[in-house]
């Protein structure tokens, strides 16, 4: 699988996304949108179809330059990808109405059980985007600031309120920090990058942050909003503000190194996929079940902590050839080398590495339609 141009058909298709997202909103991405050309070979389904899927918007971005790719190398295909956020996109996928999710979490007992009654057999997990999750702020004059697990677990968890507490300043000496609240902005809905970002500071931070893991924010927050187009809206437009999102949506903001052993870390593709090589299967999941366990109290030098992996869900048997083809096509190309420097160029993720793609392409080749 070979596609060529893809920098030029994202961009095309990133300008579409990004003007819904200076809006604050998290649409759709579908080819009759963002257009774009491709040349090349793919592994396309004869006749073409459409294709549906929904989940999570820190995908939003590599999802607009896979799909722009795609179908414009495959004829009469269309893929429509609603960023609805990783906890709508997984009850869409159980309920059936869409073919794949994309979470940034993976889903609990429950919903496995609910998803393989839908799929009427296994539901699987198929890590296809690794980005570091940024900590962004809007601070006038400071473009970067060192900050330590517990600091960030204390400014969300609202015990740090002032930009120049000393607890700030001592590991930012050469930075003008003015006398100005802090408003943290978290997500509204149920998030998977929210899942991923309270983990860490669960066990980066245990004392400094003391709630339950989950998608939900689990404290009254200070300002709130729907999807990461939401998050990079309030944060740009407050002041004193800030917020987490996945890298791609990082933007012209201000961002944090976090700490980790004796040294802070900046977030880049590089730093994140450090600590995913390392990481473990996910406790109780089948040999074709590909989620992972992340350390992320890790203090390991050059590794940024704060991750998501975000998933494509998908099921092994689907009622339709066309939906099992398309599926596994349109996933096949996601994971692809092509496609992993496809979402490497425009949103800053980390590609696969190629034995994790191999793994993949191996479930991939096990999707088939019912019997």
């Amino acid at each position: 699988m070979k596609l060529s141009r893809y920098g030029t058909i994202a961009s095309a298709a990133l300008a579409g996304v990004l003007a819904l997202s200076a809006c604050g909103s998290d649409q759709a991405v579908s080819p009759g949108e963002n257009g774009g050309a491709a040349a090349g070979d793919v592994d396309c389904v004869q006749g073409g179809g459409t294709l549906a899927g929904a989940g999570a918007s820190s995908q939003e971005n590599a999802m607009a330059a896979w799909v722009a790719a795609y179908t414009s190398a495959c004829a009469n295909t269309t893929v429509n990808y609603d960023s609805v956020g990783s906890g709508a996109g997984r009850s869409q996928f159980i309920e059936g109405a869409v073919s794949f999710a994309g979470s940034d979490s993976a889903m609990d007992d429950e919903e496995i059980q609910q998803a393989t009654e839908r799929c009427g057999s296994e539901v699987v997990h198929l890590p296809a985007y690794i980005s570091p999750i940024a900590v962004v702020f809007n601070l006038e004059g400071v473009d970067s600031l060192n900050l330590r697990p517990e600091v960030i677990a204390d400014i969300f968890n609202q015990k740090i309120t002032k930009w120049n507490d000393e607890a700030i300043a001592a590991d930012n000496p050469d930075v003008d920090l003015p006398d100005t609240e802090i408003v943290p902005v978290n997500r509204s809905d149920e998030s998977g990058t929210t899942e991923n970002f309270v983990q860490y500071l669960s066990e980066a931070a245990p004392d400094h942050w003391p709630h339950e893991v989950s998608g939900d924010w689990p404290i009254e927050p200070v300002e709130a909003a729907q999807g990461s187009s939401g998050v990079v809206s309030a944060v740009q437009g407050g002041t004193g503000t800030i917020g987490y999102v996945d890298a791609s949506h990082a933007g012209e903001f201000g961002t944090v190194a976090v700490g980790v052993g004796d040294e802070f870390v900046p977030y880049s593709p590089e730093a994140a996929a450090a600590i995913v090589d390392s990481a473990q299967p996910r406790e109780g999941s089948t040999e074709n079940d590909l989620a992972v366990t992340l350390d992320y109290a890790t203090d390991e030098a050059g590794v940024y902590p704060i991750v998501l992996v975000s998933y494509e869900i998908v099921c092994l048997e689907y009622p339709e050839q066309s939906q099992a083809d398309l599926v596994k096509s349109f996933i096949g190309y996601v994971v692809s080398e092509e496609g992993q420097e496809a979402a490497a160029a425009e949103a800053g993720s980390a590609p696969l590495s190629a034995e994790t793609r191999e793994k993949i392409q191996s479930v991939l080749d096990k999707i088939r339609v019912a019997s």
